[in-house]
């Protein structure tokens, strides 16, 4: 019976391929095939086989033109083309950067001058004299100090060392989550969010729902950086404290280990709610921006902009408004 009801649906698809000779011989042919199929169980065929009176000859293919061959290709091929069977899997490319690309000369070049900068730009600000101050010149020349620049020089190297430090724990999390989490959360989360931001404004989008879908887009694809920047911080951390209880006496209360342990757990709350923030606030404002600006352009300003801003904000609201001190 299946191979009849496979027939059918074939002369179904293809009205052209009616016609008596080649109806008859189909039916015949499939009826035979089923009959076989259906003398002898499943589980037994192995041993005994099909018998041979279920086959059936039928002298009217000898008969059957090139034209029916043809119908029923073409009967075949428009089953098989059939909107059902089409499927469509989407592919997912990621761009997973080199593991140690924070080493590379034009990454570390960069790094390199934004920290040197941070550190030794306040000491190149002019002093500032007025026509009051003149008669206190030479005084004042006496009490003026050399400028250390070998403080600046060493938190300019801790800078460094931080910053490739982050980039380099995000490369890790980014091939973590390549291989431990779905494809489709893993292109999410290594997505390029300006060209993806660039995407949403083609498609026409109103205001609020753009704004939304940046916003989002930005928050996954922002993730391990801020995860990368939290678990550096919570390590150095963790390591002050261990420090500081390996440098102080034997003779150390049990008291002040409790106190080095809460000020441990207050740093890594405090870490934690400005690393919330930043990624909250970087989403907000890259979704906003991109709206107001070009939306590859906007999006990188308003994500430094909230990444910045973040925990500069939930710092002065927790010391101010709850005094509670980060």
């Amino acid at each position: 019976m299946a191979g009849i009801a496979i027939v059918l649906d074939l002369l179904k698809k293809n009205p052209s391929a009616h016609s008596p000779q080649f109806s008859a011989s189909a039916a015949v042919s499939a009826a035979a095939a089923s009959v076989a199929a259906a003398s002898t169980p499943f589980a037994s065929r192995f041993l005994f086989g099909f018998p041979e009176f279920p086959v059936a000859y039928c002298d009217a293919g000898a008969a059957i033109s090139p034209d029916y061959i043809s119908a029923i290709r073409s009967a075949s091929s428009s089953v098989f083309q059939h909107d059902s069977l089409k499927y469509t899997t989407k592919e997912y490319y990621f761009d997973v950067k080199p593991l140690f690309s924070a080493f590379e000369v034009k990454q570390l070049a960069m790094t390199s001058l934004r920290s040197f900068l941070m550190y030794y730009l306040p000491l190149l600000e002019p002093s500032i004299h007025t026509e009051e101050d003149d008669d206190d010149f030479l005084q004042d020349a006496r009490d003026e100090r050399p400028v250390d620049l070998v403080v600046p020089f060493k938190k300019s190297v801790k800078q460094i060392a931080r910053e490739t430090t982050v980039v380099t724990t995000r490369r890790i999390l980014e091939r973590l989550a390549v291989h431990y989490v779905s494809q489709r959360m893993a292109w999410k989360l290594l997505k390029d969010i300006p060209k993806s931001a660039m995407r949403k404004a083609e498609r026409g989008l109103p205001t609020t729902l753009y704004i939304f879908r940046v916003s989002r887009t930005t928050f996954r694809g922002h993730f391990l950086g801020v995860a990368a920047s939290w678990v550096v911080q919570v390590g150095i951390e963790t390591y002050r404290f261990f420090n500081r209880l390996a440098k102080s006496e034997e003779e150390i209360a049990r008291v002040e280990k409790s106190e080095q342990v809460k000020i441990l757990g207050k740093k890594v709350t405090g870490v934690t709610l400005r690393c919330g923030a930043s990624l909250v606030f970087a989403a907000i404002g890259a979704g906003i921006t991109a709206a107001l600006v070009r939306p590859t352009t906007g999006q990188w300003i308003g994500c430094a902009i909230g990444d910045l801003a973040g925990p500069i904000i939930i710092t002065v609201f927790l010391e101010k408004a709850l005094h509670v001190e980060l």
